[in-house]
């Protein structure tokens, strides 16, 4: 039986609240897919993400926290609110507030945005 993308879009949320960023983007990102971050720096298709997150993955010391606070679908856009609380390789530390919105099609993110609230 084919899955809702109800299911789809949890199942996702539910890698990346724990951890499983890089998976996620190799699971449920189309090959054509383009992400937008909130300073503007935009990837155009599934190969560029998965390099930009596996650095990103890359340059985490420790995972202190991943929280969803909110979930919704309507139609085929979905938006997730995550805090994400990492300690990194550089000693920075990084706490964003962020709202991930997602254009789905077909079971697969063709788009992503991120917002900072």
């Amino acid at each position: 039986m084919e899955q809702s993308l109800n299911e789809i879009f949890s199942s996702k949320n539910e890698m990346v609240k724990k951890g499983q960023i890089v998976d996620a983007t190799e699971k449920y990102f189309a090959s054509n897919a383009k992400t937008i971050d909130f300073d503007g720096m935009v990837t155009n298709g599934k190969s560029e993400m998965l390099t930009k997150m596996l650095g990103f993955a890359g340059a985490i010391t420790n995972v202190n926290g991943i929280t969803l606070h909110h979930a919704s679908l309507n139609g085929n856009v979905s938006f997730s609110e995550f805090t994400f609380d990492f300690d990194m390789k550089d000693g920075s530390k990084i706490l964003w507030h962020e709202i991930i919105r997602s254009v789905w099609e077909n079971g697969k993110i063709i788009e992503e945005q991120y917002f900072k609230s």
